[in-house]
């Protein structure tokens, strides 16, 4: 669908047809106790993921966090608890001038028994560059990287970027052997390569991707030639299930050691030792679509954010486990609150009389988090009542992502991690909301909200650049490209008597980690 302003569009890549393989001798290799490839018994772990793949575990979208949450991938850097760059591929790096860091490699080998080094690190920085769409983390700069020597590697970046060895810890930016890119270079018939990486057995973690059978389920291997501390379960067995209740049950009936995101309505039934709710830096918003539809109109969207009661949905729909939206930043981004400011340039609200003589609207959600639906049906009352005619749109998220980034959707009600891009809103209002933002659903593009996310990315100083992330939330809160509704916690799954080293993290990058086992 054509655009008033350039932007670059995510579009869903189908599902693998078939499984996705490595070769034999990595995903039956043999370890220590209990084993490895298809044994391990009881050991083994199994664990239900929300998010069925969407792009055939490509690391350039959203299954980059699966992988990701399955340890089976790692860039140069990792993070901390307090979101900073810790070493991952690379034990050290320094600054060298405003554009460009160095990177030294530590020793470590592939899944697949090739050798991590410059040029390695230097393919799979390209690749992700030159990806179409471009990985979100990427939307708001440019990396150059080259191979100096065999274990370092010098990354330059068009502009000043403070936050490049957070940003590198990204699993969209994960080193991957030159085995995944064997389909790379190919031409696609409209003059560019088709894009695909096979990340199965070709990357670092200490789990290895072993087999994927499309959107039902996956296996995985311990990694025994992994650099780090090696895993201490032989393996996992992944089933994706998309049902939030159906994720729950089978944790009630011990089918799967690990659930992740346990329904709220199901939390108290299962029972505080399997409840594990922790603190997140996820808000729950209503995207509207700024450049077509009725929600063009700035006095109508601001009659949309009017009807919105997001006390309501915190108490009712999340029973008391979310907390009300304050801006597009909540409690898990603790600096947001005190540096906040008012919304700048918001439109008077459309009357009721102006809201009842429009078409009606189309607001779409996904199944895959269960609060979503119902969220939906609450707010989808709540419009009503303020005149509007409301269609809604239920899906699950692979099937709708490609038309919500299209423009298709009046309004799209989505739960958005703020912090998970570089552990700073940074890479998040760039890719949400700037003209050029790979993952613009609202479709905005708004000089105020660009000037502040390019100051923002200039600053090195992090009360600075702070200050200006809250200047671009004030000028998107001003045109209500996005209605907060709530800050969600999260509810992971497991039996903590029986289940340790389960990762309880805000960003959501991991989930299991080398330490995750049946205790």
């Amino acid at each position: 669908m054509p655009s008033a302003s350039p932007r670059h569009r995510r579009v869903a890549l189908p599902l693998a047809a078939a499984a996705l393989l490595v070769p034999a001798a990595t995903a039956c290799s043999s370890g220590g106790p209990g084993g490895s490839g298809a044994s391990g018994g009881d050991q083994r772990l199994k664990v239900a993921m929300a998010f069925p793949p969407a792009q055939a575990m490509s690391p350039y979208g959203d299954d980059a966090v699966t992988l990701s949450r399955l340890a089976v991938v790692e860039g140069l850097t990792g993070l901390d608890k307090n979101g900073d760059a810790k070493p991952a591929l690379a034990s050290a790096w320094k600054r060298d001038g405003d554009l460009a860091w160095e990177f030294t490699l530590r020793k470590a080998a592939f899944q697949d028994g090739t050798q991590v080094d410059a040029v390695a690190v230097v393919r799979s920085l390209a690749a992700a560059q030159k990806a179409s769409p471009k990985p979100r983390v990427l939307s708001d700069t440019t990396l150059t990287a080259t191979a100096e020597g065999a274990d370092t590697v010098r990354v330059t970046t068009k502009g000043a970027d403070p936050l490049l060895p957070q940003r590198l810890a990204n699993p969209s930016l994960a080193v991957l052997s030159a085995a995944a890119y064997k389909d790379n270079g190919k031409d696609n018939g409209k003059g560019k390569d088709n894009g695909k990486v096979d990340p199965a057995g070709h990357a670092t973690g200490p789990f290895t991707l072993a087999k994927v059978n499309g959107a039902v389920s996956a296996t995985l291997e311990r990694n025994d030639t992994y650099w780090g501390t090696k895993a201490k379960a032989p393996g996992i067995d992944v089933k994706f299930v998309a049902d939030g209740t159906a994720r729950a049950n089978a944790l009630r009936t011990k089918d799967v050691d690990i659930a992740e995101y346990v329904p709220i309505s199901q939390a108290a039934l299962l029972g505080d030792n399997l409840v594990h709710e922790f603190p997140t830096a996820r808000t729950s918003g209503l995207s509207l679509n700024t450049e077509r539809g009725v929600f063009a109109d700035p006095a109508l969207r601001a009659a949309a954010r009017e009807a919105i009661d997001s006390k309501t949905l915190a108490t009712g729909v999340y029973e008391g486990r979310a907390d009300t939206a304050q801006g597009l930043l909540g409690p898990g981004v603790p600096w947001a609150a005190e540096l906040r400011t008012a919304p700048t340039g918001r439109a008077k609200a459309a009357t009721p009389a102006e809201v009842a003589k429009t078409k009606e609207i189309v607001l779409a959600t996904y199944t895959n988090r269960p609060e979503l639906p119902e969220a939906s049906t609450v707010v989808q009352q709540q419009l009503e009542k303020r005149g509007f005619t409301v269609k809604q749109v239920v899906r699950d998220y692979a099937q709708m992502e490609a038309d919500a980034l299209g423009g298709k959707f009046d309004a799209f009600l989505q739960a958005r991690n703020t912090l998970l891009d570089t552990a700073d809103p940074l890479s998040y209002l760039a890719s949400d909301f700037t003209c050029d933002g790979s993952f613009n659903i609202s479709q905005l593009c708004a000089k105020p909200v660009d000037t502040a996310v390019a100051k923002a990315a200039s600053l090195a100083d992090t009360d600075a650049r702070h200050r200006a992330e809250m200047t671009a939330e004030a000028a998107i809160l001003g045109a209500d490209a996005l209605v907060p509704l709530v800050h969600e916690r999260f509810i992971q799954g497991y039996d903590d008597a029986r289940v340790e080293g389960v990762a309880l993290d805000p960003m959501e990058r991991t989930l299991i980690t080398a330490d995750t086992h049946i205790g």
